[in-house]
């Protein structure tokens, strides 16, 4: 019997407002295609439904954490994010993810790559997608995880433990630059666009440039074809310019219209993870954004209503995503927010089985 006809071992967790399948490097193929063409096999890709794998048949559900003890003496855990492509047979390294950074620290507690402390353990990540680390707090009473507490998050019923993020020299992870260009603005398909890397890379876009509020059902966005072929064309021109080069087949950068806040919070969003609409935003893409509307121009700046403490609530969809960002003689220094994350079961997971 091979070892995955055995089943591989697995936790499903979910991480802010996603869902990964999280396994050890050590369970999975060492070589990157053998790895990938397993992946398609356990989420049930490519396919709308995944009806045969463990995917949801959304982008959000449709993803994969690999941990291993760290590679370097600075952090605890080597985290690789893959978003498994849902209706394509495409697993993609091209960008991390911070909703499901928010569950690497358990994960990598409850699998033993470290020991707990008690009451709160630091765990330091190291984003191999990007080569950044990242530092989560997770709450460990008695030395072992609990996700009992009370921190509430937009788009995620139900209260859970807090698990603070905080992110250091991040701007420019995959683009080499927080403003690859340069620029603050640049001109693409006649628009105004703010192309930023500050943990994500995403393309700023006002709604009101597209003939829409940025209020609209997300619905109702999805069904506007030409809309998102649009977008899509922007996204396409965006990538050279943005150090990315042929985006066409990758998950970056994401795409995000703005409009002015309407529940108290900086800065009101509808984003694309890129060609599906977002139900609330990511954790990266949200800081990128925050960044934005610090600059002296571009659609955000030009919208947003800066809050007097750092704290900015990016509203989307489902709610708002806080974060937090520290300014220091003009730079961003720091970015930091809260996630939650719940362990949703553990046990081996099978995939679906090879052609005869």
């Amino acid at each position: 019997m091979s070892d995955t006809e055995a089943g591989i071992p697995c936790l499903w967790m979910r991480g802010g407002t996603s869902k990964a399948a999280v396994f050890l490097a050590s369970d999975l193929p060492a070589a990157a295609a053998a790895r990938d063409a397993l992946l398609l096999r356990l989420l049930g890709s490519p396919d709308p439904r995944q009806i045969d794998g463990i995917g949801g048949g959304d982008p959000l559900c449709s993803k994969v954490a690999i941990l291993a003890a760290s590679s370097r003496s600075d952090a605890d855990v080597d985290y690789l994010f893959l978003q498994v492509f849902v209706d394509q047979a495409l697993v993609s390294t091209a960008q991390p993810c911070g909703n499901i950074l928010a569950a690497v620290g358990p994960a990598a507690l409850e699998r033993g790559l470290l020991a707990a402390q008690e009451g709160v353990t630091p765990v330091r990540i190291h984003m191999l997608n990007t080569g950044e680390v990242a530092v989560a707090r997770v709450a460990t009473p008695k030395r072992r995880v609990s996700y009992q507490g009370g921190a509430q998050i937009d788009g995620v019923p139900g209260h859970h433990a807090p698990v603070p993020l905080l992110f250091t020299g991040i701007a420019g992870a995959l683009c080499g630059a927080m403003l690859p260009t340069g620029q603050e603005v640049d001109q693409i398909e006649g628009l105004d666009c703010t192309l930023i890397d500050n943990g994500m890379p995403i393309v700023v876009m006002a709604a009101a440039d597209f003939g829409l509020t940025g209020q609209e059902p997300l619905d109702l966005l999805e069904a506007d074809t030409a809309l998102r072929a649009r977008i899509e064309a922007i996204r396409l021109q965006a990538g050279p310019l943005m150090r990315l080069g042929d985006v066409a087949a990758q998950s970056v950068p994401k795409m995000v219209l703005v409009s002015p806040p309407i529940r108290g919070g900086a800065i009101h969003t509808r984003s694309l993870i890129p060609h599906r609409l977002h139900a609330g935003i990511g954790v990266l893409a949200a800081v990128s954004l925050a960044s934005a509307c610090l600059l002296g121009k571009g659609p955000a700046a030009a919208l947003a209503k800066l809050p007097q403490d750092g704290r900015f609530a990016v509203e989307h969809p489902s709610g708002a995503a806080e974060v937090f960002l520290e300014v220091q003689a003009g730079k961003i220094v720091a970015a930091g927010t809260l996630r939650t994350a719940r362990k949703l079961f553990e046990g081996v997971v099978f995939p679906a089985p090879l052609p005869v």
